[in-house]
């Protein structure tokens, strides 16, 4: 932990006195490789894909934002994907697809660090997975395409960065009773009966289950042009669809699992169908219940409060 510090330390250190006057930019394209889990048995991608007939939403945009010193050197490329870094499953360390395209722009831009930042994937799969020469495919996939995007005209970016951050009381459905809650001790699910014990103890110490919980957006514009929105969880993909077609289009850019990752965020569509997406995964985190039918809106409607809020405050 001692050397863990020191390193950081050093390493910020480094940064500030790195510091230097550069070039910001930005570009979109597209990688193919995610499939919407939900819609897809994963033993019929391959055959669906030949096809054609892979089905549900989806999003395949590779946004790609550029920094070039002033000789015009590539020092850092930031991408992202709406898809799950999930093509391995062992117990090794591996970045996956993500590490795979971090390596190869790094070895083809030298001086130049790659950053991934992951979109809203919750209901996506890199498919077909489970192979070391897979999760190379897709990452050298996602780096082509990163490539072809500095291989065009990129649109540069005014040195103009605003920001906005919001936490709304995201509201649970029905919440358990403590006769429930105790019954779920009996369970045979493991995940099931320690979540009973967590909730009884929240019960006691605090007397009640939450009803909300504190969840997190982020918006930030730079130079005017493009917004970025950062929500927390593992987000399905209908978020980033409806932000883009409402707002901006490829100039309004969506990750997930930033600030927190607390659940799964469903859209209306998602928790309406079920499943795992839907809310079977609250078990897993430990949340009293599924979120309440007013998820997506409640989340589209700040994210949007809050980026023509900061739109109003750079245009005043």
């Amino acid at each position: 932990a001692a050397k863990l510090s020191q390193d950081v330390v050093a390493i910020a250190g480094e940064a500030v006195r790195s510091l230097q006057p550069c070039r910001l930019s930005w570009g979109s394209g597209a990688a193919a490789f995610a499939v919407n889990r939900r819609n897809n048995p994963e033993a019929e991608v391959p055959a669906r894909r030949a096809a054609g007939t892979l089905v549900g939403p989806a999003d395949h945009d590779v946004p790609v934002l550029v920094v070039r010193d002033q000789a015009g050197a590539y020092r850092a490329v930031v991408f992202g994907y709406a898809c799950h870094a999930t093509v391995l499953s062992s117990y090794q360390w591996s970045g996956d697809y993500p590490g795979f395209a971090q390596l190869a722009l790094e070895a083809d831009y030298p001086g130049c660090v790659a950053m991934f930042w992951a979109g809203c994937g919750a209901d996506q799969n890199p498919l077909p997975r489970r192979q070391v020469e897979l999760a190379q495919r897709y990452g050298y996939e996602l780096a082509g395409a990163v490539k072809q995007v500095l291989d065009r005209p990129l649109r540069d970016l005014e040195s103009k960065l605003t920001a906005g951050y919001v936490e709304i009381n995201l509201p649970f459905a029905d919440l358990p009773t403590r006769e429930q809650i105790e019954a779920d001790l009996e369970s045979k699910d493991r995940f099931v009966a320690a979540r009973a014990r967590r909730l009884l103890v929240q019960l006691d110490v605090e007397q009640s289950l939450s009803p909300t919980y504190p969840y997190p957006i982020t918006r930030w514009t730079l130079g005017n042009e493009l917004e970025w929105f950062f929500l927390g969880g593992e987000v399905v993909v209908d978020f980033a669809l409806r932000l883009k077609s409402e707002r901006r289009g490829t100039n309004t850019w969506v990750a997930g699992y930033t600030n927190d990752v607390m659940a799964y965020i469903p859209s209306r569509r998602v928790l309406q169908e079920g499943g795992y997406e839907g809310g079977g995964a609250m078990v897993y985190y430990g949340l009293p219940a599924a979120w309440a039918p007013t998820v997506e809106a409640d989340i589209i409607q700040a994210a949007s409060r809050l980026g023509d809020d900061v739109d109003r405050t750079v245009s005043n």
